[in-house]
């Protein structure tokens, strides 16, 4: 089994429905529960970011999960380490991935992990010279670019990575905590048309 990693320095899925956009399910399984505001900024920034590209995320717990729900697909997101703002210690720049995907007989699986604790790291001089009530959106908002970003290496079913944009192979302090940050338009284009094959029974 081979992984697709974010690299640390420098910087799932969908139920069609005729009357709508893609309904795409997401099951997380967070290490440590984090914080009511981090989840809410991460949701928000993966629905913003693939907004223009015509899907809907329904997010659920693992442990909700009674294998009934009905799906084309889905996605399942790992959180490991603590999602929330408590101070950590600086690690090395190329210490770690910040997020990774997994694969199987060169086929990307459903399956992503995400490094809260190597998030909060990387991040750690930016997001303590932030204001404190600014600090958990600025969080929630950085991990939920790092979720989008495994999002495209699952949907896409590819192991390539952009110069530019959230499909790109490694970020800096500011891109993952900026105010606005999309796909460029190749990988949005990519995205799209991996949705009209789901719908027309190509994938």
């Amino acid at each position: 089994m081979k992984i697709l990693l974010l690299a640390f320095f420098l910087a799932g899925l969908p139920a069609l429905a005729d009357d709508g956009p893609p309904s795409v399910h997401l099951y997380t399984d967070f290490q440590q529960p984090p914080p009511r505001a981090v989840r809410i900024f991460l949701q928000d920034e993966v629905a913003k970011i693939m907004a223009p590209i015509g899907l809907v995320f329904q997010w659920s717990s693992m442990s909700e999960n009674r294998g009934n729900e009905l799906s084309v697909k889905v996605a399942v997101i790992r959180f490991t380490g603590a999602c929330d703002t408590t101070p950590t210690a600086a690690q090395p720049v190329h210490a770690s991935a910040l997020g990774w995907t997994y694969m199987d007989d060169g086929a990307v699986l459903p399956f992503s992990t995400i490094g809260c604790d190597e998030i909060r790291a990387f991040l750690r001089s930016d997001l303590l010279a932030r204001p404190r009530d600014e600090r958990e959106e600025s969080l929630g908002r950085a991990i939920g670019r790092v979720v989008a970003h495994e999002l495209y290496h699952i949907f896409v079913n590819t192991t390539r990575h952009s110069s530019h944009g959230v499909a790109k192979s490694y970020y800096s302090p500011q891109e993952l905590l900026s105010k606005h940050f999309q796909f460029e338009q190749k990988e949005s284009i990519e995205l799209r048309r991996s949705w009209s094959d789901v719908a027309t029974g190509g994938m």
